[in-house]
């Protein structure tokens, strides 16, 4: 009897094969308990309730289809079923006996495409998302030649080389942010200037003509036909200022007039009146040691120190800038090469294996293989050369001093030598030189100095208000006599009031008629809480800036000790970047003699000359990240500018970051016209020795 080979699915998702079914029935002496596990599991989609999928079950080769299984019963013929036990169908969930779970883990649940795999047992699979709209079918680009391998916007034979130094001094002089920080310096010397102008003295001036004609009713007030009229030229001059001890005030006002009167009894006229009247004010509790004038100039001064640990601050800031950016570009042309050489060497490998093509020992295919390496390769060297692009302008960025420059159109050549021997500072050092000389603490410094000179201030305007004013003031006259104070025994006017305006000031001068005046102002305000008020927020404002000095500590202690930890990994990475690449160029040479002499294949050499290009691109990668460790390490420890032998120099009218003479030479230190200098009104960028 022929064998039938058939998939019967049963419970639990297990498949057997009616090959051990025809062989019990010839037997007739062996009975096969088939038994199934329950798993009531999630059932995928395009399953039946009895576990059985509704696709078209699969055949053995050349055999004729079999009927497609029924949800309701298992497709196993009844002759088939064993004689002694028959198997449960699927028609309906078993109930779960007493003491068992409810639920069972799923045991070999078959998946569909449309669900993920590999999901925690009882957990029902996720369905995939559907398929995106067909918006580009056709993935594949048409075959075209390369574009040019020209830089964008550079003429490459006109090259600039520039050394670390040179690009420092160009940024100091050129570089937008340091401009702007200096004219903050600037800005707060005017500040300090002005706040000082608060002591200048003032003069103010008025004259005027006054015409007044005054009502009468008596004969002693002798007006003639009931009025009384004066007419008066008047100049009134005065001065007034703030004195800086003491936080008292002056005033001294003059006046010196010409009146004429239509008054009967009149004894001078015209008359010239003049006046002088000195007054002066001292606090004698509130001001006396503290006022708000000496207040804005202590500010003004502390503002101008902090604006100098900004300037400082900026500079090492467009320095570090400056350092990362130019090792950046030497990364990028180094890579540059690198990816060029790797081209180069893979079109070699392409012209080797043509000729062994032709001469029968390799397959065209292997042609394919080292055409699609230089593919890739040239692919790398058009990524290479845009990041060179992109490095050079972020530098010219930085050290040029607007879009017009001409050294836009010329390439960058930086020609300093990559350092190798990073600084070795002991951790407790590089830390005790960062609290001393990072610019941020510096500043916070300066905010706590203001904050006190505000809280004293504060403190002084919960005094009361006590003043003693003093006033002097001399008094002068003189005219021409009228007819009524002429008398028969002569005039009534003492001689020294006969005369004009000269003998008026005379008699100020002389001091004949003086008045004295002299008292104690006192004010004193209920409650004052106002002051109180903003007594309390300067205290406070004072204990969050000692909190800001504590977190700014904490950040500038984590930056040294990363800093510290990336320059010992730097150099380490170094190293075994260095090791790796010579290891790897062993390794492509031995590759190589191998394929020659037929022990190896052409994919052996390509995967040798792939991890040769890599090992290459991570040391010079490595020596990168080391110069750039150096530069954040001079950051973090607040060393840039003495490192780069900078001087922040503060004598002239304006800052300047001066580099030395003997640190500049070549294109810095010649000014060639490729990067000019700003022009300004006042001194800016790099002051040189000549």
């Amino acid at each position: 009897m022929p064998m039938k080979f058939q998939n019967i699915p049963c419970r639990g998702r297990l498949l057997v094969n009616a090959r051990w079914f025809n062989s019990l029935r010839q037997s007739s002496a062996l009975v096969l308990f088939a038994a199934c596990l329950a798993i009531p599991a999630a059932l995928a989609p395009g399953q039946s309730p009895t576990g059985t999928t509704t696709t078209t079950p699969q055949t053995a080769p050349q055999r004729s289809p079999q009927p497609a299984a029924t949800p309701s019963a298992p497709a196993t013929p009844a002759s088939q079923q064993p004689p002694t036990q028959t198997a449960p169908t699927n028609s309906a969930p078993q109930a779960p006996q007493p003491g068992t779970p409810a639920t069972q883990p799923a045991i070999g649940v078959q998946q569909t495409p449309g669900q993920n795999v590999g999901v925690a047992p009882g957990i029902a699979p996720a369905e995939l998302p559907a398929d995106p709209p067909p918006i580009a079918p056709n993935f594949e680009a048409p075959a075209r030649p390369l574009p040019a391998a020209d830089r964008v916007g550079v003429d490459v034979a006109n090259q600039t080389p520039i050394t670390l130094n040179e690009a420092i001094v160009f940024a100091l002089q050129n570089n937008n942010d340091i401009d702007s920080s200096r004219i903050d310096v600037k800005i707060a010397e005017f500040n300090l200037a002005g706040a000082r102008g608060v002591y200048d003295p003032v003069v103010s001036s008025q004259s005027y003509f006054e015409s007044r004609t005054t009502p009468t009713s008596s004969t002693i007030g002798g007006g003639v036909n009931g009025f009384v009229r004066q007419k008066e030229v008047t100049n009134l001059t005065s001065l007034n200022g703030n004195s800086p001890i003491g936080g008292g005030s002056y005033q001294l006002d003059f006046s010196a007039s010409r009146l004429s009167t239509s008054n009967q009894n009149a004894t001078l006229n015209p008359q010239f009146p003049s006046s002088l009247v000195a007054t002066y004010t001292q606090p004698l509790w509130r001001g006396l040691r503290f006022d708000n004038n000496r207040r804005l100039i202590e500010i003004a001064k502390k503002n101008l120190s902090l604006t100098d640990a900004q300037f400082r601050q900026r500079a090492i800031d467009v320095i570090s800038q400056v350092q990362q950016s130019y090792w950046d570009l030497a990364f990028a042309l180094r890579n540059l090469q690198v990816q060029i050489d790797a081209v180069k060497q893979a079109r070699l490998q392409v012209e080797s294996n043509q000729r062994l093509v032709a001469q029968g020992v390799l397959a065209p295919i292997d042609i394919v293989a080292a055409n699609t390496q230089v593919t890739t390769f040239e692919q790398n060297v058009y990524t290479a050369q845009e990041a060179v692009q992109r490095a050079e302008n972020t530098l010219k960025t930085l050290i040029l001093p607007d879009r017009t420059a001409s050294l836009w159109a010329s390439p960058l050549t930086p020609v300093t030598p990559v350092s190798l021997e990073p600084p070795h500072v002991p951790l407790e050092l590089a830390l005790s030189n960062a609290m001393k000389t990072r610019p941020e603490l510096a500043q916070l410094q300066t905010n706590s100095e203001i904050n006190r000179i505000d809280t004293r201030y504060f403190r002084e305007l919960t005094k009361p208000q006590v003043d003693l004013v003093g006033t002097y003031t001399s008094a002068g006259l003189a005219g021409t006599p009228t007819p009524r104070a002429t008398t028969a025994t002569g005039s009534t006017v003492p001689p020294n009031l006969i005369g004009g305006l000269n003998q008026s000031l005379t008699n100020l001068l002389q001091r004949d008629y003086p008045t004295y005046n002299i008292g104690v102002r006192v004010s004193l305000p209920l409650r004052n809480r106002t002051a109180e008020a903003n007594l309390g927020s300067s205290l406070a404002l004072g204990n969050r800036i000692v909190n800001q000095r504590a977190q700014t500590e904490q950040i500038i202690e984590a930056e040294v000790r990363n800093a510290s930890q990336s320059l010992r990994s730097a150099e380490a990475r170094l190293a075994a970047a260095a090791a790796t690449r010579s290891s790897s160029e062993l390794q492509y040479e031995s590759e190589q003699r191998q394929f020659r002499a037929g022990t190896s294949t052409i994919f052996l050499v390509l995967q040798r000359q792939t991890e040769l290009l890599a090992a290459r691109g991570r040391e010079l990668q490595a020596q990168t990240d080391l110069n750039k460790a150096i530069a954040d390490f001079q950051h973090a420890t607040g060393n840039t500018l003495e490192a780069n032998h900078v001087a922040v120099r503060s004598d002239g009218p304006a800052r300047t970051a001066e580099v030395a003479t003997e640190n500049v030479t070549g294109l810095a230190g010649s000014f060639a016209p490729g990067i000019p200098a700003k022009t300004v009104s006042e001194p800016t960028g790099v002051t040189r020795d000549e």
